[in-house]
């Protein structure tokens, strides 16, 4: 199959999956498809990808968080069935995908199972793994697994529930995969331990899962949920257990975020005080079914997410991308042309040295010969010389300045080193500004990409909204 049969067969599988399961993001492919146009000339993708290959069609809800953190008892009891290996001890150490299925499965299908189906966000996720941790790619089942549940929970939606997350421990390609999954979730649900208030021996998980939110224009998806808060019961020290994990989020940039309280009332402590036990519990339903409401509306999210990443992509691209392209191209012609000024002054050097040591009168004889018998190689020596040189340069200095571009770049993963190189090829001018591809014609396809991200907002607002209350208005008599 060839790279272009490969992606054909690809958006016809998405396509078909829509018109099954969302059938209002159909009209969205085409916007994405423009766009990958536009990226494509830009070398920021390759001719044969595409953005809708790189993002999750099915709603995504991501449950991550430190040892025995109770991650997998509350997937467990949201999903209605004991999924899920559970206890004190660190009791898996894969990340598990769930989805919706025929049967329900307790006996997990292998990573490759994910690692090979397009239609999952995990497609071909072992070459990024290889990228950052050789030897590891081919490993993939060490790292993921797939269980399905029949149930009606998990319909339309895919849970993703992690190992206990230790940064000083896990290796290079376990931290890969959780920023791959922060990306791509449409919720994060962030689990820490209400057993151990003492949150100052976890900086470097609350660093990793909580600082890289921070800046996130989606940060609002991300839950941070103190579990087994029943220990805290005895001393009833809920608040000061929550104040510490406050300011440990603090110290970690994060100035406000929604904390929730929960504990499973099935493993809880018992609660003698008959008011702390009430207000134990009050808390922990209030908390829940907010947790669950946010969990339910994943899908709609997912609409504005689908498309606001386009809008987004296209800020990135305008405020981002074509100004860090510009700056290189910038960087690399001054670096040329200091590297022609000194190849210059040694072609000089070396062609007067040569002068010196033969002797006036033997070069002015040689040169009268070379220009009336050989005049081609009178000026097409040391222009060729000059030649191979500046070509030699503009390649070296190319590759020097593409290792300060990175390969990925932004939510989809762009490559700015590819992009940049586009524009430093041998019949490229070293004096052109703008990155190839970012012409009159592309702003103008970026200005109707736009147009249509309004119009497919208007067209989800129309399945949530009524303002003017029309809908089902009761007809007047």
């Amino acid at each position: 199959m060839t790279p272009r049969q490969a992606l054909q067969q690809r958006l016809a599988a998405l396509d078909a999956h829509l018109r099954a399961e969302n059938p209002n993001l159909l009209p969205v492919i085409p916007t994405f498809r423009n766009f990958d146009r536009v990226l494509v000339r830009l070398g920021l993708l390759g001719p044969y990808e595409s953005l809708t290959t790189r993002i999750p069609w099915w709603p995504m809800i991501a449950v991550l968080g430190t040892f025995s953190a109770g991650k997998s008892t509350f997937l467990n009891g949201y999903l209605g069935a004991p999924l899920q290996n559970t206890g004190n001890q660190a009791v898996d150490d894969k990340f598990t995908v769930i989805c919706h299925g025929p049967e329900t499965r307790r006996e997990a299908l292998p990573g490759t199972a994910l690692n090979a189906d397009p239609r999952f966000p995990f497609y071909r996720i072992a070459d990024e793994i290889e990228k950052v941790a050789a030897g590891e790619g081919k490993r993939i089942d060490n790292y993921l697994q797939l269980k399905t549940l029949s149930g009606d929970r998990a319909r339309g939606k895919i849970f993703i529930d992690s190992p206990g997350f230790d940064a000083d421990d896990q290796r290079r390609s376990v931290l890969r995969l959780v920023d791959h999954i922060v990306e791509l979730s449409d919720l994060v649900l962030v689990f820490f331990d209400g057993r151990h208030p003492e949150p100052g021996a976890m900086q470097d998980t609350l660093k990793h899962l909580v600082a890289k939110t921070v800046d996130r224009a989606d940060a609002r998806k991300v839950c941070y949920i103190l579990n087994q808060i029943d220990t805290t019961a005895k001393e009833d020290n809920l608040e000061a257990v929550f104040g510490a994990w406050q300011r440990a989020i603090a110290q970690a940039g994060l100035v406000s975020g929604r904390f929730y309280a929960l504990y499973d009332s099935k493993s809880a402590v018992a609660i003698a005080d008959d008011a702390v036990r009430a207000r134990y519990e009050a808390r922990r339903d209030s908390d829940l079914a907010e947790l669950q409401v946010r969990i339910n509306e994943v899908e709609v999210a997912r609409a504005y997410r689908i498309v606001g990443m386009i809008d987004s992509l296209v800020k990135e691209l305008k405020g981002e991308i074509v100004p860090q392209l510009a700056a290189a191209m910038k960087r690399w012609r001054k670096l040329v042309l200091i590297g022609d000024a000194v190849w210059l002054a040694l072609l000089a050097l070396f062609f007067g040295g040569i002068a010196s040591l033969a002797g006036g009168d033997t070069v002015s004889a040689f040169l009268t010969w070379l220009t009336q018998s050989q005049p081609a190689w009178a000026g097409g020596l040391p222009g060729g010389l000059f030649g191979a040189g500046h070509f030699w340069l503009r390649s070296f200095m190319a590759r020097r300045v593409a290792r300060s571009l990175p390969e990925r770049y932004g939510d989809v993963d762009l490559n700015l080193q590819q992009g940049f190189l586009r524009n430093t090829r041998f019949f490229r001018s070293i004096f052109r500004k703008k990155p190839v591809g970012w012409s009159g014609g592309a702003e103008k396809r970026i200005f109707s990409i736009r147009e249509a991200v309004a119009e497919h907002v208007q067209r989800i607002n129309d399945l949530f909204t009524d303002p003017a209350g029309r809908r089902n208005r009761a007809p007047a008599e």
